[in-house]
């Protein structure tokens, strides 16, 4: 690709791609290293005991996260990473 305009449009074809949930070659997505899951939780509105059943984990599991003893690994970090962007993603998606 020579040209600006087509390094664009092959980024948007990808995003699509992505965004429909097929592979893209070489696609690297950011999920962050640490993630505030309070401030998370307080942004959906939820309790301790709706945000744990609503991500699926136990509430002492949540309770770790949020007072720092433990910290989310793999999806779980993924998952909150989405929820810090979307607090509604999960309702969103599930129903």
């Amino acid at each position: 690709m020579d040209n600006a305009a087509d390094r664009i449009m092959q980024g948007l074809s990808e995003a699509l791609a992505h965004a429909k949930g097929e592979i893209v070659p070489d696609l690297a997505l950011h999920i962050p290293a640490q993630v505030n899951v309070s401030a998370i939780r307080r942004r959906t509105g939820l309790s301790q005991a709706a945000f744990s059943r609503r991500i699926g984990v136990s509430p002492a599991t949540l309770r770790n996260w949020e007072q720092g003893r433990r910290t989310p690994e793999g999806p779980a970090r993924v998952l909150l990473a989405m929820l810090e962007r979307n607090p509604k993603v999960v309702e969103e998606t599930l129903k």
